[in-house]
This record gives C-alpha cells, structure tokens and sequence, in this order.
C-alpha cells in the first residue's frame, strides 16, 4: 500500500526540535486545556482528551505531569483562554504552507507568524488559500523495533480497526485514517498493546513541491526555523519535497 513517510519526515521535524528546547509539554498542555474546556476533563466521555493523552504519552509525558494539566484545565488556576487559528500562505517558489497556532493572543500570534512568512520569503495568504491542496487524515506511526507483531498481522489489525492505509516504511509502519475513525483505530491499537511513537490528526500533502535553487531551500529553511521557535505556534504543515 502507498507510503506517506515523506509527510512523517516533514511533520515530525517540528516535533524534534520542540523536544530538544523542552517546549513540547507546554505545547501538550495547551492542548490538553483547550480540550477539557470543550469537552470536560473525563477522557471516558471526552474523546478529544482521550487522543490528546494518548499523544502526550507518545511524547513521553509522565502520568503525573498529564494529570497535573487536566486539573489545572478544569480549574482554570490562570485564567487564560486559549483559541486555535490556522494561518495559511506560500513560502519560497509557492510552496504551500500551513500554520497551526494555539494563542491567548491573536493579535501577536498574527503578527508573529506573518514576520516568518516575509522574512522567509513567502507570504501568508487567506483563509482557504492553500488548504485544498492537503488532506486531513489521522496518521499513525509505530517504530518497527517496537512492535512485536508481525507486518501482514498489524495491517489486519488496523485495517480490521477501520484504517485506510497500511504502508511499511524502512523503520516504521505508517497507518492512515480518516478523522472520523482515527480514535476507534488508535484505541484499537492501544488495547492490543501496540506502542505508538505518535499519533494524531494532520494534514497531507497531496502533491510535493521542489525547490531547486540554494537561496529558495535557506529562506524555506529560515521560515519554518521561524514558526518553530514561536511559543503561539502548534504545528507546521508543507508541502515542500526535502
């Protein structure tokens, strides 16, 4: 079945960096707090918390700490409402770029992302100005030194699960599902015992874009350096073929 290991590369990318500057938790807790505020802090009844945890987990959030986040979310010790905005825009060659931020600012989070936009050589568009060229889909990754199963038996797994995609890639297996059924897959995954290096909804390329010359790869390089060091800025999605 067909692969999306270079969208893995470019997603989790950001994730990398995030860890190596110890932003990742405040990030996850951010989302944990917009989650409960929408849906209570019981995962049993709220599955957007349910698969936040799970993604925590994958980052390798301690119990303790996921804890600790509910019930300051449900107590709102801060006060501080955070709300999701997604930018959109081209950077260098019209690659299409996609910004997810999660901000009690929006005025500062706008700000901050359209400066990365110009000084990286793009420009941040409207609404809907490149979203149609990706797919949303939930995407799940296990590292193949991590499971037990075999290959043929997890691809039942997860296709039995409701799952649209299997795709073994040199050292991970790749699940993709709609949104819809991305929960009823990963918990699925879950009761099996299946370790998860991550899983989460995310947006897929539906075509990737070359950047040929060496000033277009330092000012798209320069950009995403940009959004990844904003504190406002969740995740960045696009379509450029590295």
């Amino acid at each position: 079945m067909s692969g999306h290991s270079k969208f893995a590369n470019i997603k989790h990318k950001k994730e990398r960096n995030d860890a190596a500057k110890g932003k990742v938790f405040t990030m996850l807790g951010r989302e944990i707090q917009v989650a409960v505020r929408s849906g209570g802090s019981d995962p049993t009844i709220n599955g957007k918390l349910r698969d936040i945890i799970a993604k925590c987990k994958s980052n390798n959030m301690p119990n303790d700490t996921i804890d600790r986040s509910i019930k300051k979310a449900a107590g709102n010790e801060e006060g501080i409402e955070y709300e999701t905005i997604r930018y959109e825009g081209y950077g260098p060659a019209g690659v299409a770029v996609i910004v997810e931020a999660l901000t009690d600012n929006r005025n500062r989070a706008a700000a901050n992302v359209r400066n990365a936009f110009t000084k990286g050589g793009g420009n941040m568009g409207t609404s809907g100005c490149v979203s149609f060229m990706f797919d949303e889909k939930g995407l799940i990754v296990i590292d193949r030194e991590e499971v037990d199963m075999d290959e043929e038996e997890l691809m039942m797994v997860a296709l039995d699960a409701g799952a649209e995609d299997f795709a073994a890639e040199e050292d991970s297996f790749e699940i993709t599902t709609s949104p819809d059924d991305f929960s009823a897959v990963r918990e699925t995954l879950e009761a099996a015992k299946i370790p998860m290096a991550s899983a989460e909804i995310t947006m897929i390329p539906q075509t990737y874009a070359e950047l040929k010359s060496d000033e277009d790869i330092k000012k798209m390089n320069k950009l995403l350096d940009l959004l990844d060091d904003d504190d406002d800025v969740q995740n960045v999605f696009h379509n450029w073929d590295e």
